[in-house]
């Protein structure tokens, strides 16, 4: 089990990947990991993911109350202490806004669309949750339908959100959102689709419950991008 410093630094290796990556700008988004019932670790506020170090990460208690830590807690960790409520099972949380993704969140489209069996396998489909205020309670209830059925939502007009059981699967759910972003992207820019059939999503959902023991196995809906009027 790793220990809380080994905690901070790979809180720290991701938020740098992050950045590196492109998926945050600025002082943009955030990351979390449960320690237990009580304490969480997070990122701080209006700090750069690529230049934190670990005496940079904050411990909060599960009603968000600052434990310890030489900066403020972000100001989104409302919605990463929600998402741990609802979800015993997630450990680590990532909150980004890779470009191409967000470009659809943006857009009003989720990317539930059956494109690439890797991605129904791996996070089912990524839901796009209504518009709330960053660090409001309504930001959290927009997505709180959401959490319990679904690994990745994407967030209307602000980025995306990705959790699992540990940070390192957060990131890689992350990763795969913007993949299939880009995937997506290019069906729309080619002009066509050609999604699995229901039988071929239901074969890979019922492969990924037995795998993943994760809980939502409801056919995927297809929703088509627009193509320019074509």
């Amino acid at each position: 089990m790793n220990t809380v410093q080994q905690h901070r630094e790979e809180l720290v290796r991701f938020s740098r990947q992050l950045h590196q990556a492109g998926f945050v700008a600025a002082t943009d988004g955030n990351l979390s990991v449960r320690l237990d019932n009580d304490r969480v670790l997070s990122t701080p506020t209006a700090m750069s993911k690529g230049s934190l170090c670990a005496d940079d990460i904050v411990t909060v208690d599960m009603e968000g109350q600052l434990i310890s830590g030489r900066h403020n807690v972000t100001s989104e960790i409302a919605m990463h202490l929600m998402i741990y409520k609802l979800r015993p099972d997630v450990h680590g949380i990532v909150h980004a806004h890779p470009v191409t993704a967000t470009g659809f969140a943006a857009a009003g489209l989720a990317l539930n669309q059956p494109l690439v069996s890797e991605v129904v396998m791996g996070l089912g489909s990524i839901p796009l949750a209504k518009y709330g205020t960053p660090g409001t309670p309504e930001l959290c209830k927009s997505l709180e339908p959401l959490v319990r059925n679904h690994d990745a939502i994407l967030m209307a007009n602000h980025g995306a959100v990705a959790y699992a059981e540990t940070l390192e699967g957060a990131y890689m759910n992350m990763e795969m959102i913007e993949h299939v972003a880009k995937i997506a992207l290019v069906t729309h820019l080619l002009g066509r689709q050609q999604p699995l059939g229901d039988e071929e999503v239901r074969k890979l959902l019922l492969a990924r419950a037995r795998y993943k023991s994760l809980r939502n196995t409801e056919p995927l809906t297809f929703v088509p991008i627009p193509t320019n009027g074509h």
